[in-house]
């Protein structure tokens, strides 16, 4: 890269925390002055977001650029790979949904033909229009099996010609061994290797010091620094493994609402709950059994990469039938997206764009809606307002779609009535008292008044004291300042800036390009 400059960060296996310290780095450079870009060239995700001009990239890259003080584009994440099953994905490329499925036989013709040739134009627009790129590889680099068609790690930082940092995790226990590992299985990319970071450190800093200094000696790299387990600082991750679950075993809490959020096999977009996480008095529960839903508050239906198969699965495991009686004896119960579509009393994909064996299947029957599947696929950002009687005040709300399948509804029933109005159109479903409701808007529960209506005739109902709504907006604020102050205190920021050839002041912005802080700022 020519105009920009960059940094890298690889672990040595996933969850290893390179996404937080990717953020943490996004938010510091920014910080700095700098116009700073993350990058992850091909990201495999089910949580995906929308740009402002309709077009779909990883969740992941978009977290990080609201670190960065950035809008997302699809620049930032070219290639989205959605798994469909258990051995093909669906491609998304610069933001559309790109040819065939991609398969075994298929990835590796994608890869270095197309995928690189993605990954060049990427990185072309990034060297145009920023100074900092921070970057984030998968998975490890490490994987031999992998490595000759690879476009996510080493590759990224030859085309790139950035230095590396290798990001391990200590609380999984290893670390020494698989930095060391690592490295040996490297070959000649183990001179990009500038730096290492043991992540997730419980304890006594002083009793890892002789591992630091062991492993600067056996592999000849720096340790830059040892990050702590940070268990205060709510950040969405990249996968639904983040989200801190109450598994549901202990007794029921007297003074806080237990909302069960169905883990199906195919959960997408479980970012949607993240937003709870912001209450200090609601637990979010993984609902995985029928002897779970009797003790809940509210049961959330999430967003799913295939609506009749995660329905199958609620139907075969008898959670449908445990649900439909919780809400028969006045439960609450919510869908996001695909949970939406489920709330209905049928889902038709004859056309078998959803799965590949069932064409039509049952829902849950809570709603007077039907879902039919077609071929074409909605992404877009959405902006409105609460329209359902029981708001006495309308909330307004954003987000944004991203769905195959439209959803009609079946009658007109008394009490039914439109959740939202979206750019001039309603959206969504609830009964009057919204114990069941949907929509296809994902964030819904970002939007803190929509959200603290919701919780607060929960709150009602038990006997709890009703909330004034929590900022989400200042919440997720605070936490980037605060593991961006977490990186500067635990990680050696002088020498990242020294590899990265990195001034400490930013330098006056380039004259000859554009300024992504006045044209893609949020």
């Amino acid at each position: 890269m020519k105009n920009c400059t960059g940094i890298m960060i690889q672990g040595t296996s996933s969850d290893a925390g390179k996404s937080f310290i990717t953020t943490a780095l996004c938010r510091i450079f920014s910080d700095m002055g700098y116009a700073v870009c993350p990058f992850k060239s091909q990201n495999m995700s089910n949580n995906s977001c929308v740009t402002p001009d309709g077009l779909e990239m990883g969740r992941a890259q978009g977290v990080q650029a609201e670190a960065a003080r950035v809008e997302p584009q699809t620049y930032m994440n070219p290639i989205l790979l959605k798994p469909r099953k258990d051995t093909s994905s669906e491609i998304v490329l610069m933001g559309k949904v790109f040819d065939a499925p991609c398969d075994k036989n298929y990835y590796r013709s994608f890869t270095m033909g197309k995928g690189l040739e993605t990954l060049r134009e990427a990185l072309a627009i990034i060297d145009e229009k920023y100074e900092v790129m921070v970057c984030e590889g998968a998975g490890s680099p490490a994987e031999v099996n992998l490595n000759a068609a690879e476009i996510v790690n080493m590759r990224v930082a030859q085309e790139a010609d950035i230095p590396v940092l290798l990001v391990a995790d200590v609380d999984r226990g290893g670390a020494i061994a698989s930095v060391v590992g690592t490295l040996e299985l490297l070959g000649e990319d183990r001179r990009r290797v500038k730096g290492i970071i043991f992540n997730k450190f419980r304890g006594d800093l002083s009793l890892f010091e002789d591992a630091v200094e062991f492993t600067e000696k056996k592999t000849g790299v720096k340790v830059v620094g040892v990050m702590p387990w940070l268990t205060d600082i709510v950040i969405e991750g990249e996968d639904i493994m983040s989200i801190n679950w109450h598994r549901g075993e202990t007794a029921e809490s007297k003074d806080k609402l237990r909302v069960g959020v169905v883990k199906f096999p195919r959960v997408s977009n479980h970012t949607d709950i993240e937003a709870f996480r912001f209450e200090p008095d609601v637990e979010i529960i993984e609902l995985a059994s029928p002897a779970q839903v009797a003790s809940l508050d509210a049961v959330v239906l999430p967003g799913t990469k295939s609506t009749v198969l995660d329905m199958k699965y609620l139907l075969d495991s008898g959670l449908a039938a445990e649900i439909r009686r919780f809400y028969q004896n006045g439960g609450t119960v919510y869908g996001l997206c695909g949970g939406y579509q489920m709330m209905g009393e049928e889902i038709d994909d004859r056309h078998l764009r959803d799965n590949d064996k069932i064409p039509a299947i049952e829902g849950l029957g809570l709603l007077p809606v039907v879902t039919t599947f077609g071929e074409e696929k909605t992404t877009i950002r959405r902006r409105g307002r609460t329209i359902h009687p029981y708001f006495k005040e309308a909330a307004a709300v954003d987000g944004y779609e991203i769905h195959f399948g439209e959803t009609r509804p079946l009658r007109e029933e008394p009490g039914f009535a439109p959740l939202f109005e979206l750019d001039s159109r309603p959206d969504g479903l609830a009964d009057g008292e919204l114990r069941a409701g949907g929509s296809y808007l994902h964030n819904a529960f970002h939007n803190d008044l929509f959200r603290t209506v919701w919780l607060n005739r929960l709150r009602k109902k038990r006997g709890l004291p009703e909330r004034e709504a929590v900022s989400t907006a200042a919440a997720k604020e605070a936490a980037y300042d605060a593991l961006a102050a977490q990186a500067k205190k635990n990680l050696d920021l002088d020498y990242i800036i020294d590899i990265m050839h990195l001034k400490a002041d930013a330098p006056a912005r380039r004259a000859d390009g554009e300024n992504p802080r006045s044209t893609e700022a949020k």
